[in-house]
């Protein structure tokens, strides 16, 4: 699995797949799909993304 920065950022109108809120990351499948989650979906379905080598994409997190 790679992790990179999103090439286009999320924007508000992006909605977890999942729940619905707020989509954090995106996660590009090796078969072209994409899915986006919240974080806390991201968190939690993280081990089968990498089983499945997707490419995780998350937003940076501002610095503080």
């Amino acid at each position: 699995m790679q992790e990179t920065l999103i090439s286009t950022p999320l924007t508000a109108a992006d909605r977890c797949d999942r729940c619905g809120a707020a989509a954090k990351v995106r996660a590009v499948l090796s078969s072209g799909g994409e899915l986006l989650f919240c974080q806390h979906h991201a968190n939690e379905h993280m081990d089968r993304l990498r089983e499945l080598d997707a490419t995780v994409e998350s937003e940076p997190v501002p610095a503080s």
